[in-house]
């Protein structure tokens, strides 16, 4: 269960200012304001005060923009999807390459990484089983 759906599930409430989903997402409010200044967060509801109001759709959002964001997507590239999103379903085919690909990007990373890993693994190898010498 993420933090988002522990919090928001025992909350219970509609409605979140913006120092709330700061605490509860880990991003500064200023990474929050500029994610609805580049067109990454949908429309943010305000207050008759003009203080933003932020939902649980809002929040589970930014939890999928946080994943975005773990496999590298370009920040452009998160903003054309959530235009994408708000351009309604006739969309879909194009947010599902872009998805695609970042799939296939992350994919291509993690090929990367279990190379390194394997090769880290020799080197510790080398390590238990020397008898003084140094690996290089």
């Amino acid at each position: 269960m993420s933090v988002i759906e522990s919090t928001t599930g025992l909350a219970g409430k509609d409605r979140y200012t913006i120092s709330e989903v700061a605490a509860i997402t880990g991003l500064t409010a200023h990474t929050l304001r500029w994610y609805e200044r580049i067109g990454l967060m949908p429309h943010v509801d305000r207050s008759h005060t003009g203080q933003r109001r932020f939902t649980e759709r809002d929040l589970h959002w930014l939890a999928f923009v946080g994943k975005l964001r773990l496999t590298g997507m370009p920040v452009a590239d998160m903003v054309r999807y959530a235009e994408l999103v708000r351009e309604g379903d006739h969309t879909r085919d194009e947010r599902r390459e872009l998805l695609e690909a970042t799939r296939r990007d992350v994919l291509a990373r993690i090929t990367e990484l279990q190379d390194t890993l394997a090769v880290l693994d020799i080197k510790i190898g080398h390590y238990g089983t020397a008898s003084g010498g140094t690996p290089s």
